[in-house]
């Protein structure tokens, strides 16, 4: 299929897709969900987590993004948006559950998207379009037909009927491409990449996508190629954030400002060297490139490569805090920030939460966790005897060593002054 931006050639070509259901309400499912709404769609969430739901049919939101709680608050009071636990019929159904990994080598995790298919089944009808929107390995969309054709043998999908035949269930891979902070408005301006299954699911997927990306192209392909381009363009970023952590390594060696250096370097006309961090976190660059390794062993040597680096920074930062702590009992260590990225409260795949746990792990630290985004301690954390939710003021007075883990607003242009102990590490560039 060539990519193209698709535009229906003739009105008797649309089809009735007056309402949308979205599986999975979590940071990508509910601001989808509620920018539907917002468009006069009528949007049937569905979500497994009880309080989620409850906390979505009050007009409320249990996830911080800017924007996101008044576009919910609105669409409740209108109508337009009511949240279940459980599938309810719909025209689409757009599939955005998480996919974890299981084993050693990183193998993608498909059950909930296997648990999704499998519930919302029953409630498939002729005409009916499901789009998986999940971070997938190449592959799963069809993995997931199967799964529906299992469920529905009365029903046609497109791996069950002959090329150029219409099926009785359109299906589709439409990848997210959103930066949390910014998704209510990525979610309308971005381009969106449309893979279906054949040339009628790419049409039908299209049609739904058009109703609200209002300034970004819809682009056609097929399901392959869409899996593959979400999973390319964080494996990108990833190996560009990789160079800048090994850098980092390497100018603590040389006793080298790594932030300057970048500084200087990025005034090369054709140079733009990332910023370093703690590591790489998050639903999708700290996951997706492994998608890629894991199906291509042999031949993704630099994408695997990227990913020990990102995965190795955390254990960096260990050392460098207890080398800091070294010979004091007993020592108070400030984490500043669990979140994995600035300004959010998304924990997932966050290397500084991953450091601050592997910190916690010794019983004779005392652990001073500082995370402005959360009200409580997650569950990583939760329940151990050293680590203790403190303000950002109580961790300046009470810690020995100030870790610097996240850039959070309320962290910028923090110094050494502004601690008790006069010990502070950035490992973030956030006192600059």
């Amino acid at each position: 299929m060539d990519i193209t931006s698709y535009t229906p050639q003739q009105e008797n070509t649309k089809m009735q897709f007056e309402t949308i259901s979205v599986i999975g309400l979590g940071y990508i499912g509910l601001p989808t969900a509620a920018v539907i709404a917002s468009n006069g769609i009528r949007v049937i969430g569905v979500d497994v987590n009880q309080h989620a739901v409850d906390t979505i049919n009050q007009g409320k939101i249990h996830i911080v993004e800017p924007g996101l709680e008044d576009l919910v608050k609105q669409a409740v009071q209108d109508g337009h948006l009511s949240a279940h636990t459980s599938p309810q019929k719909a025209d689409a159904f757009l599939i955005a559950v998480p996919t974890p990994f299981k084993g050693e080598d990183h193998e993608p995790d498909l059950k909930y998207i296997e648990s999704a298919s499998r519930a919302l089944a029953p409630m498939l009808e002729k005409g009916n379009l499901v789009v998986l929107e999940s971070t997938s390995p190449v592959g799963a969309t069809e993995q997931m037909a199967k799964w529906l054709a299992e469920e529905r043998s009365d029903l046609t999908f497109p791996h069950t009927v002959a090329e150029g035949q219409t099926p009785d269930i359109f299906v589709a891979h439409c990848p997210e491409r959103v930066l949390p902070g910014q998704v209510i408005r990525e979610l309308v301006e971005n381009d969106r990449i449309i893979g279906g299954m054949d040339k009628a699911s790419t049409e039908a997927a299209t049609q739904v996508y058009q109703m609200f990306v209002k300034k970004g192209e819809c682009i056609a392909t097929e399901a392959r190629t869409a899996e593959m381009s979400k999973l390319t363009e964080n494996a990108f970023r990833d190996v560009n954030i990789a160079f800048a952590n090994e850098l980092s390594l390497i100018c603590d060696q040389q006793g080298i400002n790594v932030w300057e250096l970048i500084s200087l370097a990025n005034r090369h006309p054709r140079v733009n060297i990332l910023q370093p961090g703690c590591g790489v976190g998050g639903h999708c660059i700290a996951v997706d490139p492994w998608f890629i390794v894991n199906q291509n062993p042999d031949t993704a040597k630099l994408i695997h490569q990227a990913r020990l680096v990102n995965d190795y920074k955390p254990h960096y930062v260990v050392e460098q805090v207890e080398k800091a702590i070294a010979g004091i009992e007993k020592p108070a260590i400030a984490c500043l920030g669990l979140a994995f990225k600035p300004d959010i409260d998304d924990l997932r795949e966050s290397p500084a939460l991953d450091i601050t746990k592997t910190l916690a792990n010794n019983p004779a630290y005392q652990i001073l966790a500082v995370e402005p985004n959360i009200e409580a301690l997650p569950a990583a954390l939760e329940n151990r005897n050293n680590v203790k939710l403190a303000s950002l003021s109580d961790a300046l007075k009470q810690a020995d060593v100030v870790v610097i883990l996240v850039k959070h607003k309320q962290f910028l242009g923090l110094n050494s002054n502004d601690i008790a102990s006069h010990n502070l590490l950035d490992f973030v560039n956030a006192t600059h």
